[in-house]
């Protein structure tokens, strides 16, 4: 009679054999080392079309970093442009018109308290040409600093619209009717220029020109690497919106440590004016001889010489870009 487990175990030994003999022989065969070949070179080929899709990204960066950096050099803000971009409505003869005024009622006002002719013109010329233009560079820096600040609020909307299956229009449009200034405004100027036929990445980059400021670069950036060599708009607004984020943070950072620099800074800067001013208040005879003589003078040009480098130097320690 034969024995049942006995042929049970026969079968198994054999099944292992088999199947460790087609384990060893059949990767030799022709056809099968033909078919690992082709796998391998398949493998090969996709891992070469990413290291080519990553470098035709790298160099895609590369030239429109290079093209933002040559417009910059070539292109000069205008008056009408910096006007725009501190947010004012008025034209470039109203602004013209208002600096005019200013320089004269400054030069009024100095010609009746000196008396001299020649005080009232300088004042003038100060008050007319210094006055209007530092206002307009201010108005613009803190319009500028509004813009950083909401930006990355803009994204995160666009960031989320897409995720949600809306598409990049909508999320613009949700942008321009419910953001803050200034951002508000100038995605709505963006909208109406897509309304009026211009492509996303040229809208952008017109969004760059009103604002140029680092943060809208990079938006401009992503956005046309987005529509020319595709790729995941919301991840790489994701990530850009982290990015602008830390570096807002660094940016905060960088103003605390250096806070203690800045307020040594002023207070050697205006020491020599209290000096003088306590000095005068007790001595006036003693100090008013820097006014009164050549010697005085020429020491008071000297002493406005070197604190003038003093403070450019101090400034200049004390200055970080991010």
């Amino acid at each position: 009679m034969i024995d049942l487990h006995a042929v049970i175990a026969a079968a198994l030994l054999s099944i292992s054999a088999a199947s460790l003999t087609a384990a060893v022989l059949v990767p030799l065969l022709p056809g099968e080392a033909r078919a690992a070949k082709r796998q391998q070179a398949l493998v090969g080929e996709r891992q070469a079309a990413e290291r080519v899709q990553a470098v035709s990204r790298r160099d895609q960066v590369a030239k429109s970093l290079k093209e933002i950096e040559d417009k910059e050099k070539k292109s000069r803000v205008s008056l009408e442009l910096r006007l725009t971009q501190a947010g004012l409505s008025i034209t470039k003869a109203q602004f013209h018109l208002f600096s005019a005024a200013s320089g004269l009622a400054a030069g009024l006002l100095g010609l009746l308290l000196s008396g001299s002719a020649l005080l009232a013109l300088g004042l003038a010329f100060a008050v007319g040409l210094g006055l209007p233009r530092w206002l307009l560079g201010y108005l613009r820096k803190r319009r500028m600093t509004r813009f950083i600040l909401e930006l990355p609020n803009a994204m995160d909307v666009i960031v989320r619209g897409i995720r949600s299956g809306l598409p990049v229009g909508d999320c613009l449009r949700i942008i321009a009717r419910e953001a803050q200034e200034p951002v508000k405004s100038e995605f709505r100027a963006l909208v109406e220029a897509q309304a009026l036929g211009i492509s996303l990445s040229d809208a952008v980059a017109r969004l760059y020109e009103r604002m140029p400021v680092p943060e809208a670069n990079f938006f401009a950036i992503v956005i046309g690497i987005q529509q020319k060599a595709g790729g995941n708009l919301s991840e790489a607004l994701g990530n850009l919106s982290r990015v602008l984020r830390d570096r807002r943070k660094m940016g905060e950072k960088v103003k605390a440590v250096s806070m203690e620099a800045k307020a040594s800074a002023a207070i050697i800067a205006s020491l020599p004016f209290v000096v003088a001013l306590l000095a005068y208040l007790t001595s006036p005879d003693y100090i008013s001889l820097l006014w009164t003589t050549t010697i005085g003078h020429i020491a008071m040009a000297g002493s406005a010489v070197w604190m003038i480098l003093g403070v450019v130097v101090m400034s200049r320690m004390i200055r970080f870009d991010i």
